[in-house]
């Protein structure tokens, strides 16, 4: 039996001045099915589905949908229509309450004369939390008061409302837990099964094999192919994706060790959030991993390393004179870096250039007279990075909001790495990134611990954690549980059972 088609793209094209980010792409999305968009950083997936939602306009082609002509004015035109998205960026207001920002631009629907009713706003949000199945948020908690999973999980119910016909899902799964994940795709079975259609974007291979029905590869603005699940394998689509034979294993083969040199010390620290009694040495070229479930502490404790988060009892030294981190700004000057797992609210400035967030760590080494800043310095301190880590932009004056999630990813790293700091803590570092990206940061970590650097990598991925890692600590409640040092031997299952 023939499957009915819900939405077709005919050859769709999308300039961004003399960018090309899509360029004639057909694409179609089949009723009660799963349709994986994968690709590089800067193959269009994205580009595609902010077309079809109507956050872009196309430069040429046509899309049909429920075989009428399709082409939304903006994301609410889409949304009435009976397509949401849920944007790979924050997508929520931290000073609105839950229930405000789900029903933001449609409080009309609970006007009371000139009033609105937030009592019946609340109780209907919290219907539909309930509904999606999200425990502990409360529909009139302020949004600042979530963290960045909670807030991920917001911005899917605020999707969900509408009920559409086809649910956007583009890179969210790589900022949820284990459990919500779970939530989300429980969803997508739920809407599929009455139906529905759902479009991924996603970097994780595995997952994208798990869920997609349909997996269709992008690449520098072209459609290469689309493949039926069962007629893909991991490898192939790596291939495809990068145009030539991809290796399986990209982490570290060594089993180099690290310094006796103590780099960053924490000593019975205890913070008002998650973190009780816990203490842990970070050597000179060391990776030093951290994981644990996403909700046991380990982003809380990248901050109270950094003086981002309060410090009640203990204390946190770095440098070779064992200097008390008190502050970010005290972090910085003992030539401490910091890369935020929330990348788009805390590690870059969206609305600024590449050029302005890199030069942003650069402000004392790039001073000619006084305080002056000399640009002839400053340049070469950003095209020294933009070279080096191979940012793709037209140039360094391209604003950072226009840029694939791996390219931001690349900014962040270049904003750090152009100061050549020692200590540099990395939350998730290749969250949202493709596997060409993903290797470069492995090979420039490496790099980093020859050099002597000292990094402590906080993920929720265990083979990045056993890939990368010179020593990894477990933590479970706020606490470590167990280390694990070095092995070729050493397996996911046996880190599992102290996490859990």
């Amino acid at each position: 039996m023939e499957q009915k088609i819900l939405l077709e793209c005919h050859k769709i094209s999308k300039d961004f001045g003399i960018t090309k980010a899509l360029k004639e792409v057909d694409f179609n999305v089949p009723a009660g099915r799963v349709c994986g968009l994968v690709g590089e950083n800067g193959s269009g997936k994205s580009t595609l589905v902010a077309v079809i939602s109507g956050i872009y306009q196309a430069t040429s082609g046509a899309m049909e949908y429920k075989g009428a002509p399709w082409k939304p004015r903006d994301v609410m035109d889409s949304q009435r229509g009976g397509i949401s998205i849920i944007v790979q960026e924050a997508g929520t207001i931290g000073t609105l309450t839950v229930a405000e920002n789900i029903f933001l631009g449609q409080e009309g629907q609970f006007r009371k004369g000139f009033m609105i009713d937030y009592r019946k706003m609340n109780a209907e949000a919290q219907k539909l939390i309930d509904e999606v199945g999200i425990e502990g948020i409360r529909s009139n908690m302020r949004i600042m008061q979530l963290n960045l999973q909670q807030r991920k999980m917001i911005e899917i119910v605020k999707a969900y409302q509408y009920h559409p016909d086809i649910l956007i899902v583009d890179e969210t799964t790589n900022a949820l837990s284990h459990r919500e994940r779970q939530v989300l795709f429980d969803l997508i079975k739920r809407l599929t099964a009455e139906g529905r259609a759902v479009i991924i974007i996603s970097h994780d291979i595995e997952e994208v094999m798990e869920y997609c029905d349909l997996i269709t590869v992008l690449k520098d603005g072209e459609m290469v192919t689309t493949l039926k699940k069962e007629d893909a394998t991991p490898r192939h689509i790596k291939e495809l994706m990068v145009g030539r034979d991809v290796e399986e294993g990209f982490y570290r083969t060594d089993m180099d060790g690290y310094q006796e040199k103590v780099a960053l010390k924490a000593d019975n620290i205890t913070t008002m959030q998650e973190i009780m009694n816990l203490s842990l040495e970070l050597h000179a070229g060391e990776i030093l991993g951290i994981g644990g479930l996403s909700d046991c502490g380990m982003h809380t404790l990248g901050k109270a390393l950094f003086g981002e988060e309060p410090v009640l009892a203990g204390s946190v030294t770095a440098g070779i004179e064992q200097t008390k981190i008190t502050d970010a700004e005290t972090a910085v000057k003992n030539r401490m870096a910091y890369m935020s797992k929330d990348r788009d609210e805390e590690s870059i400035a969206l609305s600024a250039p590449v050029f302005e967030n890199i030069a942003s760590t650069g402000y004392e080494v790039n001073r000619g007279f006084g305080f002056l800043i000399s640009r002839a310095r400053e340049k070469k301190y950003v095209d020294t990075q933009v070279k080096g880590l191979k940012i793709r932009c037209y140039s360094s004056s391209q604003q950072v909001s226009t840029l694939s999630g791996g390219n931001k990813q690349k900014v962040v790293f270049g904003k750090w790495m152009a100061k050549d700091f020692d200590i540099i803590i990395m939350d998730c570092p290749t969250r949202g990134v493709d596997i060409g990206v993903k290797a470069e940061m492995y090979n420039l970590m490496y790099e980093l611990k020859r050099a002597g650097k000292a990094i402590l990598l906080i993920c929720e991925e265990l083979p990045e954690l056993i890939g990368m890692s010179d020593r990894i600590l477990i933590m479970k409640q706020g606490a470590i549980t167990k280390e694990f040092l070095r092995s070729k031997d050493l397996s996911e299952k046996e880190i599992i059972d102290y996490m859990i």
